[in-house]
């Protein structure tokens, strides 16, 4: 399979013969980066917010899923699982949920957070299972900050680690940038890649390594 970053928390993931996946798909007059031009056949929203829920940047008529529950489309299973409010609204004092992802592609489980910003329950890191992938936020803001973020990498051991909501010079969100991340992780530098590719499950590397994506245009 296939994972893309587009910047933000927004990734697209792709298996031939399979449901696309697109995750958080953002607004890029309210968060920076490129103006999304993508294609799928579900898309995931972890919170109603112009940076994870402009669902007119995927074309075509996908699943969109807002929420928690269990999903099989395509081939691909989801199952949403409420965590943590991210920040209150505005005018209200309501707190808006976030949803973290599991999506499988078979043998593969990736895990999308989020604007998840605070250590997950026992009960919410039972219900994953073994994590191959996580897709973690990095960069604080209304996400884990990178002292949290190295926390829940020690707590669910994923095979990869792939780092998502951070300050880079196309965002227009003031967070922390990847370097600080690193830093939490033991890391001075990591190669970045244009995409994540996985051949199977067999193919992923024993113990947890981080993987850098470049966000694609």
């Amino acid at each position: 399979m296939e994972i893309t970053w587009y910047g933000h928390s927004c990734f697209r993931l792709t298996e031939r013969g399979m449901a696309t996946v697109i995750t958080d798909p953002f607004d890029h007059s309210a968060v920076g980066y490129f103006p999304l031009k993508l294609k799928g056949d579900i898309v995931t929203c972890s919170h109603t917010a112009p940076g994870h829920s402009y669902f007119t940047a995927v074309k075509g008529e996908p699943y969109v899923i807002t929420g928690p529950g269990e999903f099989e489309i395509g081939g691909v299973f989801i199952t949403g699982v409420q965590t943590n409010g991210v920040h209150k609204k505005a005018s209200e004092n309501e707190q808006i949920r976030n949803t973290l992802y599991l999506i499988q592609f078979e043998e593969l489980n990736i895990v999308h957070l989020g604007d998840m910003d605070r250590v997950p329950t026992q009960s919410q890191v039972e219900s994953l299972g073994d994590v191959h992938v996580l897709l973690i936020p990095v960069g604080g803001g209304t996400g884990l900050n990178a002292a949290k973020a190295a926390e829940i990498i020690s707590l669910l051991e994923p095979r990869i680690v792939v780092p998502m909501h951070y300050g880079v010079p196309e965002c227009k969100i003031d967070l922390d940038p990847l370097a600080k991340f690193l830093k939490a992780m033991g890391l001075k530098e990591v190669e970045t890649q244009p995409s994540l590719k996985i051949a199977n499950a067999k193919a992923l590397p024993e113990e947890t390594q981080v993987v850098v994506l470049d966000y694609k245009s």
